[in-house]
């Protein structure tokens, strides 16, 4: 369809259903204003004493551009109303009330839309034609149209339903970072906080949640009209609106009203979640209003369970999104995927205070609404589950993404300088999601606990409906301590890395020990830290505070190294020496102890290559087949993968597959507690390679045997279809179709029929799938593609799926625009994560050294992401030195 029929047919949509004023007058106004672009640039010309052409924008959001908008616009309004056609090749028609107060008008005012000059049919001020430019993603809106004090400017427009995350049946909005900006005009900046009402009309089978209270649903012409009451103030990121063929299911829990907003249509799967769902939500928001002295800040509280959500959820306020299969689980879920439900419905509703009631200025502050999410989540989660050892729950959750970070030549600083939120992504990554928490809990133990309450209690008030920025709440806490915060946070926050901890001799004594903290970088930096020391031989655990350079306490002094297990309380944060003696010890130690033992020793494996991964790969197999604490298991079956796959040599793997297959059937074969039997199905399952193992697990794939305490549902089958799909490229074929047949979910349907290709055993078929990546039409469910790129770079596949390396880092610039925010490092780990030879290794080195000037964010993920991969091919370069 031409841009003319598009505009056409888009303005008649607007004027013929969408609830505004005058429609015919707005419409004739609109004309006339989009005339006046089109014919030769007249508009520009109309704008008096040149003051556009003096008038510069950058594409995207420049920090400039927004400290001059935060200086002059106050009282903030928007009033929205979207036409959603039920044809996916139609644009969305909208328009755009937007009301607000401006402190002074000596300059043009630019207004953020991220499509084309086509898509904006008019724009008018308080009812008078406006004539406006377009430039760099930006309305300019000249000071003729505007005035000091109240203004109100309508714009009509239209944009691609792709910008709403378009299903064939549902839609979506997710507009962090800066992304509300490609649907609507606005000032798309987190501290130009607003209030929103919606209006929306949709496909007549169609249901709609927005952010606000609905204030009715009105049946028209073969049309749905759903109207959204008018929000509290919040930030542009945070406005939502999810649409389409949904179940609705409401509760109350405790005098809570919430609604659920589902797809999914296996029934018990539902009767086995929802209440949960309910409760968990319901306790969120109880523990956290005990501990902020803040009742929910906003007017509703509903959720929609959208499938294949590109995050495990989002934050929006009265209308949370989560990644349906994070919150509906299986049959017989594991104590850890019942811990990190908990944890994600913990962590979006921690948001409503940290994040959507206190909102960061600049996104250079992310980091701090999703640092305290994270942190509360944990806290949330423990009266929940009184048997979860809570503490090994933190160091597996945070400890080894953080080190898997910081240990790189990529490492990043908790907060980070922002120029344009168009890089706004690329603020998001493990280390606020996990470091940052890390940082959290040592800010506390300085502090105490209760001061440390009562200082974001102090925070949460102050800053109640606006914005602050991370000193402001270091300036609030500072005067609860007499130690220098501000020096405390500068290392810890803003700048990358960890410290390297080793044991000197302090003096004659054999046993007289110094601990000592270096920084890796060179800079003499100090992390101030606590944590504990456990000595085996008197089987004591005692604190320390961590300086440059402090003696262990006296109770541990007597103790040979050997005997030493520093970190013992997993508070402590870097690279501490540990002894493969402690091993030993195994059964002796709490669990706590024994996973802080496996991430120090993991992390001495990968940083000294002499370090035997043999040796190691054996400790885990047993570890991994005799341990009974789940959060351990999965802790070291996910090392184990590694090891096996990548720091093994082919030789070597082959050799132990066998073996390694056995062990692990004979103890998934012994497990009477339906979760464990599952989570060792899914440990053998993903190391099959031999055809015996491969054939047992196709054999409980199709049905034709089974195990008592093993239950499969449609999901985890689709999942194994997959694996052997690859790993027998011989029945490949007979494996696809018998899914395809099997599958009655629709949504996990077209996820199946996606993959299929990136599944072939023909290299053709699996190349012409990845070249079909460059488009970005392809790419539109992310998850999707993460999936398929996992099954085009399977550890069998690795020879074959090197070719793809090259044009994947070629393709990373356009991915970082063009994709939400996870989608660059999800682009990059499941491109290099599995490959572990010097010829890959070079392929990402010549890319960067190519490349002088190549993004210095995205450089810093590609390292990040290329980590692995660099030191399992050192590793296998050549033999380690004696």
């Amino acid at each position: 369809m031409s841009v003319t029929r598009l505009l056409l047919a888009a303005t008649v949509m607007l004027c013929c259903t969408l609830a505004a004023c005058d429609r015919s007058s707005q419409g004739s106004q609109g004309s006339q204003g989009k005339e006046s672009i089109s014919e030769g640039g007249t508009a520009t010309q109309a704008l008096h004493d040149g003051e556009l052409m003096a008038f510069s924008v950058e594409a995207g959001v420049s920090a400039s551009l927004a400290k001059d908008r935060a200086e002059r616009i106050s009282r903030l309004s928007y009033e929205l109303q979207f036409s959603v056609p039920g044809d996916r090749t139609r644009p969305l028609a909208g328009r755009a009330i937007l009301r607000f107060n401006l402190a002074g008008n000596d300059s043009p005012l630019a207004i953020d839309f991220a499509q084309g000059a086509d898509s904006v049919l008019s724009v008018s001020s308080s009812g008078a034609p406006v004539a406006y430019d377009f430039d760099k993603e930006h309305l300019i809106i000249p000071t003729a149209a505007l005035r000091e004090g109240d203004n109100v400017l309508t714009l009509d427009f239209i944009a691609p339903q792709d910008a709403v995350n378009r299903n064939p049946d549902y839609l979506f909005t997710l507009f962090v970072p800066d992304r509300a900006r490609t649907v609507f005009p606005l000032f798309d900046q987190p501290d130009l906080k607003a209030r929103y009402s919606l209006t929306l009309e949709v496909p007549k089978s169609w249901t709609a949640l927005g952010n606000g209270r609905l204030a009715g649903v009105e049946e028209r012409n073969g049309r749905r009209m759903f109207r959204f009451r008018e929000t509290r103030a919040i930030p542009s990121y945070l406005f939502a609106f999810v649409a389409g063929e949904f179940e609705v299911v409401s509760q109350s829990v405790r005098g809570r009203e919430m609604t659920l907003l589902h797809r999914e249509t296996d029934g018990e799967k539902l009767a086995r979640n929802l209440d949960s769902i309910f409760e968990t939500h319901a306790d969120a928001l109880d523990w956290l209003e005990e501990y902020t002295a803040i009742d929910y800040p906003f007017d509703k509280f509903a959720f929609a369970l959208i499938p294949d959500f590109p995050y495990g959820g989002m934050e929006h306020v009265g209308a949370i999104a989560y990644r349906a299969s994070s919150l509906l689980l299986e049959e017989s879920p594991s104590e850890n995927q019942l811990l990190n439900r908990a944890q994600l419905i913990a962590h979006e509703t921690a948001h409503m205070w940290f994040g959507n009631l206190v909102t960061m200025r600049w996104f250079n502050d992310v980091w701090t609404k999703e640092v305290f999410a994270n942190f509360m989540a944990d806290k949330v989660v423990n009266p929940q589950f009184p048997d979860t050892d809570h503490a090994l729950n933190f160091l597996v959750s945070h400890y080894p993404q953080a080190y898997g970070v910081d240990r790189s030549e990529g490492a990043n600083p908790i907060r980070q300088q922002l120029d344009n939120l168009n890089l706004a992504g690329q603020m998001y990554g493990p280390i606020i999601y996990h470091k940052a928490p890390i940082m959290m809990r040592q800010l506390e133990l300085l502090l105490g606990k209760t001061a440390f309450r009562d200082g974001l209690r102090t925070y949460l008030t102050r800053f109640s409906y606006g914005n602050a920025t991370w000193p402001a709440l270091i300036e609030i806490l500072d005067e609860k301590t007499p130690i220098d915060l501000g020096s405390w946070s500068e290392v810890w926050v803003n700048t990358p890395g960890m410290p390297d901890f080793a044991l000197r001799k302090a003096g004659v004594e054999e046993s007289s020990w110094l601990l000592e903290q270096t920084d890796p970088r060179g800079e003499d930096r100090e992390w101030p830290q606590q944590f504990s020391v456990l000595s085996l031989r008197g089987a004591s655990e005692t604190d320390m505070l961590a300086a440059r350079s402090a003696p262990l306490p006296e109770s541990v002094q007597g103790a040979p190294q050997a005997d030493l297990l520093l970190n013992a309380n997993g508070l402590g944060y870097g690279r501490f020496p540990v002894s493969d003696a402690l091993f030993d010890a195994w059964q002796s130690l709490t669990p706590l102890q024994r996973g802080v033992l496996l991430v120090s020793a993991y992390e001495d494996l990968l940083a000294r290559r002499e370090k035997d991964a043999l040796a190691y790969f054996g400790r885990l197999v047993e570890i991994v087949t005799t341990e009974s604490n789940e959060l351990l298991i999965e802790l070291a079956a996910s090392q184990l993968y590694h090891v096996y796959f990548s720091l093994l040599t082919e030789e070597e793997r082959d050799a132990r597959s066998t073996d390694l297959e056995d062990k692990l059937w004979k103890t998934l074969a012994s497990q009477d507690s339906p979760s464990k039997a599952k989570l060792f199905f899914e440990i053998y399952s993903a190391v099959a390679l031999s055809s015996s193992a491969l054939e047992q697990v196709r054999l409980l794939w199709s049905g034709e045997e089974s195990i008592a305490t093993l239950s499969l549902q449609e999901a985890e089958k689709i999942r194994l279809a997959e694996i052997l799909a690859v790993r027998l490229p011989d029945q490949a074929e007979a494996i696809i179709a018998a899914q395809r047949e099997e599958t009655q979910n629709p949504d996990r349907l077209r996820r199946f029929d996606y993959l299929a290709p990136a599944l072939s055993p023909d290299v053709d078929t699996r190349d012409a799938f990845f070249n079909a990546l460059k488009e970005p039409a392809n790419r539109a469910t992310e998850v999707w593609v993460s999936d398929a790129l996992r099954r085009l770079h399977d550890p069998t596949r690795l020879e074959h799926s090197a070719r793809y390396v090259l044009p994947s880092l070629e393709l990373l610039e356009e991915i970082q625009v063009t994709g939400d925010i996870f989608f660059p490092s999800a682009w990059l780990n499941r491109t290099l994560g599995t490959h572990s030879t010097t010829e890959v290794a070079g392929i990402v080195r010549d890319f960067l050294e190519d490349r002088p000037d190549y993004n210095p964010q995205l450089r810093m993920k590609i390292l990040q992401a290329a980590d692995p991969l660099f030191r399992a091919s050192h590793r296998k370069s050549k033999p380690p030195a004696q």
